[in-house]
């Protein structure tokens, strides 16, 4: 009867794979935090560039409310938190008229509302157009989810506007890993349809448009769209972007090819692209989502015509290298490693400081732990689950030790 079943086999992982997804864990939660340990109240700081929002339900239900990591630690304990990653140009709302008569606990005095922040319905626990949460209860299984970089939305992959006609594919390596910085969503990329007119650089693989080539009709431009010559109309046709001139365009203007190791933010009376953004008229067939490589940001032009035009279209964030996930990250990154060294250099500095007997008796304490976890393990029985009264029977082996001596 018992050979009718097959024995489900426990998965195992070493100590050492355990301790490294530990660190990857909490490299992950330190990127994510932007470093912040959550000691205190951002509010002060006013409308940051970037940091990691989250939403509590149980204060705010509506979800037009969002509140910064130390008051979802102090303020919003056991409460039902919506964990929302980054969000750009944001101040913390914990205690202020959306959360009625509850007060901030670590920051008591603020105005009754930041008029300047931006609500999603990803503050109620909905993402991407389907509108589910995530995870979600009802999928059999949970599928990661792609962040677009304007309007900071959430979108699962069979959500971005790819049907089974487009050849245009998300950007990734043979491993599954992404190739492209950042995801403007088809829902967004009306908005950036001028990136169409940059060179092959700032695209992701499998996204390189070709550059803008003249109609024959007069004062109008064309060129393929965000996909470049990758995705095709069922016709088996590109789709073109259409940019029309009030006047035919000064044949000095520097060509889309020329320099694109432009300085981010650099301004220059030259535009890079030869197009006043701020007169043309830029359409395209059909919108679909565009893939950008590293750095893509450095690209775009800085010109006074160009800069007054991304403040138009309320994407001036775009030139602020401090508003990229990949800046803020580094940042974090940076922050982790500092924080890393302190502590070895606290470590060193308590061993310095201590005397010769006590310094002798760590390391004696040291090496009697090494030693009775290395008898442990040669007596261990690699077929069986280390249990939390193997552990205890350790430390309570090394308390005889330490009594006999």
């Amino acid at each position: 009867m018992a050979d009718a079943f097959e024995e489900e086999t426990e998965q195992t992982v070493t100590l050492n794979e355990y301790l490294d997804e530990v660190e990857d864990q909490e490299l992950e939660a330190d990127l994510v935090l932007g470093g912040d340990e959550g000691k205190e109240c951002t509010y002060g700081k006013g409308y940051m560039k970037r940091q990691a929002i989250f939403s509590c339900l149980t204060c705010v239900p509506e979800g037009n409310a969002g509140v910064c990591t130390a008051c979802s630690l102090s303020c919003h304990d056991g409460h039902e938190i919506i964990e929302l990653w980054t969000k750009r140009k944001f101040r913390c709302d914990c205690g202020n008229s959306k959360f009625g008569e509850f007060f901030c606990k670590l920051s008591v005095s603020k105005d009754i509302e930041n008029e300047e922040n931006s609500y999603n319905h990803n503050f109620k626990g909905k993402y991407c157009t389907c509108g589910r949460p995530y995870p979600d209860p009802e999928a059999e299984e949970q599928v990661e989810m792609i962040q677009c970089c304007l309007c900071e939305d959430w979108f699962h992959e069979e959500h971005l506007g790819l049907d089974s006609t487009d050849k245009l594919q998300i950007p990734r390596d043979e491993e599954g890993e992404p190739l492209y910085e950042d995801l403007i969503c088809h829902m967004c990329s009306s908005i950036c349809s001028f990136l169409t007119l940059y060179p092959q650089t700032i695209w992701a693989a499998h996204q390189q448009p070709n550059t803008a080539t003249p109609s024959k009709e007069k004062g109008v431009q064309t060129a393929p769209s965000a996909s470049g010559s990758s995705p095709m109309s069922e016709g088996g046709t590109s789709q073109l972007l259409t940019v029309d001139h009030p006047t035919e365009p000064d044949n000095k203007s520097k060509s889309v090819n020329c320099d694109v190791d432009m300085i981010l933010g650099e301004k220059s009376d030259a535009c890079l692209l030869g197009v006043d953004l701020l007169s043309a008229e830029l359409t395209s067939e059909k919108s679909q989502p565009m893939f950008l490589a590293r750095n893509w940001r450095e690209a775009l032009c800085g010109c006074g015509k160009c800069s007054e035009f991304y403040v138009k279209k309320g994407i001036s964030f775009l030139l602020d290298k401090e508003d990229s996930i990949a800046e803020y990250e580094k940042v974090a990154q940076q922050k982790r490693d500092e924080k890393m060294q302190q502590q070895e250099g606290a470590e060193l500095n308590f061993l310095s400081n201590l005397g010769h007997v006590e310094k002798m008796e760590i390391l004696s304490g040291i090496a009697d732990m090494k030693d009775e976890i290395r008898t442990f393990l040669q007596s261990y029985d690699a077929s069986k689950p280390i249990t939390s009264e193997d552990i205890h029977q350790v430390f309570d082996n090394l308390k005889k030790r330490r009594r006999t001596e």
